[in-house]
């Protein structure tokens, strides 16, 4: 298996450029079923996940194909209805397919997402506003049988803001003649980008980034070309990574409101950030005090895909730092690979309490998901000695060519294959 060898104690020097946001892409590409003509998607690196969507495109009888960095859509020619279970199962992304299935064909067969294990990710509130679209949904053998004969326009409430929910809502609600609303939808800026790339298309969304997103459905959608926001959790992986490591870093592509509940805490206490208008500057000598308390919610609040690399942070910042875990109960995988390196941290019911060190040091680790994975890499960046990461399939989802970015700001990464003596 492929995995990622480090040798810490490097100070990270330099600029890197910021991807358009992996968040973003996957439901756009979920969106571009419903597109009568080409789609042309620039610039998107290759995640696994994308690749994966990319996949289920094809299946569906699509086409999909990547030229000079950028990625075609074709589904005018889709004659499928259904996504099987080894083409769900990889990624959570796979549920966003629902309503644009529905919304193309008029039915849909979907088995269930899979993803990162973090805990009960519930598709509930998908499978409510579908019913509530006037869809008739069963739930039966692993798989989500949807009708969608009856569909009507009418106003949709989600009991909590979910960003998957709203997106599939929002592709659905497209197909139905007439105004839909979303009543308490995500506020996420992957939620705006979609409705930006919607209305590229023709289609008339208004309201993404508020308290409803009103879509006026049944207008034919023609080709595009469009290009995804800045990924913040990536950005905010570079910036977490600087504080931690000392240097001086230039971050380039990148929207820095998206990552404003980062940038005021760490900011105040923890190193220097100057803001451009598309570029972020982080310095820091790599002796870092606490961020005190972070406690991660919905936008705008602090993400929960940033939890585990502050939680490394918080391992090697001088006092007492808390994470508080709202979003996924099981968000805590990394906890006992980031001991391994010395951290000293506690977790019980989502509170997680980290005594700072000024020393951790570099051990063999399993990545437990993409942003636990991403916390370790970290943590080795700034380790004395070396660390060994297995499993960067999973890091591999979110970051295209990470060790090669580190390594061009001066981080000592490789990814190389590992192979393991059993007796």
């Amino acid at each position: 298996m492929e995995g990622f060898f480090i040798v810490g104690g490097n100070a990270l020097e330099g600029e890197i450029n910021i991807n358009p946001a992996k968040n973003s892409l996957l439901p756009i590409l979920a969106c571009s079923i419903l597109i009568d003509g080409e789609v042309e998607l620039k610039s998107v690196p290759l995640y696994k996940d994308v690749l994966v969507m990319c996949d289920i495109i094809r299946h569906l009888g699509g086409k999909a194909s990547f030229k000079n960095n950028n990625l075609y859509i074709d589904c005018r020619d889709m004659d499928k209805d259904c996504l099987p279970h080894e083409l769900a199962s990889p990624v959570r992304s796979s549920i966003f397919m629902l309503g644009a299935i529905i919304g193309k064909m008029g039915r849909a067969k979907v088995a269930y997402p899979g993803g990162c294990d973090i805990g009960l990710r519930p598709i509930d509130l998908h499978l409510k506003g579908v019913r509530d679209l006037g869809a008739k949904v069963i739930e039966k053998n692993g798989y989500i049988y949807a009708d969608g004969r009856n569909l009507a326009p009418r106003d949709v409430l989600l009991s909590f803001p979910s960003v998957g929910a709203t997106e599939n809502l929002m592709m659905l609600a497209l197909s139905i003649k007439g105004q839909t609303r979303l009543l308490n939808p995500a506020r996420e800026p992957e939620i705006v980008d979609l409705q930006s790339f919607i209305n590229s298309c023709g289609g008339k969304v208004r309201g993404a980034g508020s308290d409803m997103i009103v879509i006026d459905g049944g207008k034919k959608l023609h080709e595009t070309s469009f290009k995804a926001i800045p990924d913040r959790i990536e950005t905010g992986t570079y910036i977490i990574a600087t504080a931690m490591c000392g240097g001086r870093v230039k971050i380039n592509n990148v929207i820095p409101s998206h990552n404003n509940s980062l940038i005021s805490k760490l900011s105040k206490t923890t190193c220097k950030i100057q803001i451009n208008d598309d570029s972020i500057i982080v310095e820091s000598d790599g002796h870092v005090k606490s961020f005190g308390e972070v406690e991660t919610a919905v936008y705008p609040g602090f993400p929960t895909d940033l939890q585990a690399q502050m939680t490394a942070l918080g391992a090697v910042s001088e006092g007492c730092s808390i994470v508080i875990e709202n979003v996924f109960e099981a968000r805590n995988k990394h906890i006992a690979e980031l001991i391994k390196m010395g951290c000293d941290i506690k977790s019980k019911n989502g509170v997680i309490v980290i005594n700072g060190k000024d020393k951790i040091y570099g051990a063999d680790v399993v990545a437990p998901d993409l942003r636990g994975g991403a916390s370790l890499v970290l943590a080795g960046l700034r380790a004395e000695g070396y660390t060994t990461i297995e499993n960067i399939s999973l890091i591999d989802r979110g970051y295209f060519k990470l060790e090669e970015k580190l390594s061009s700001i001066g981080g000592n990464i490789k990814r190389l294959e590992i192979i393991k003596n059993r007796c």
